[in-house]
């Protein structure tokens, strides 16, 4: 088994993905200058074809799980203080 997996960036992958869909040059030359396996381009090829320069960008993603789990945990902690509130209004009511 080889090492670790090695992680291209968007810039990359978009890079290689475009130049296989301009077919001026076989999967396997792209793959070979690239040190990629041609399935590896053809997958990427397709998924540019089908889904735009978008399709790679894994950040705005991983962004919005972010914001949503900080608004999650800030929900919490409001409805903790809420309760937290009420309980205080309820025993400080009979000292007035």
């Amino acid at each position: 088994m080889s090492g670790k997996r090695r992680q291209h960036s968007d810039q990359f992958k978009f890079k290689v993905a475009l130049e296989a869909s301009k077919g001026q040059r076989t999967v396997n030359e792209l793959a070979s200058e690239y040190n990629l396996h041609p399935t590896q381009i053809s997958s990427w090829k397709k998924q540019l074809l089908e889904e735009g320069a978008g399709v790679f960008s894994r950040t705005t993603s991983a962004k919005q799980q972010e914001q949503s789990g900080r608004e999650a945990e800030l929900y919490e902690q409001i409805g903790r203080l809420k309760m937290e509130l009420e309980w205080l209004k309820k025993k400080v009511t009979p000292f007035n």
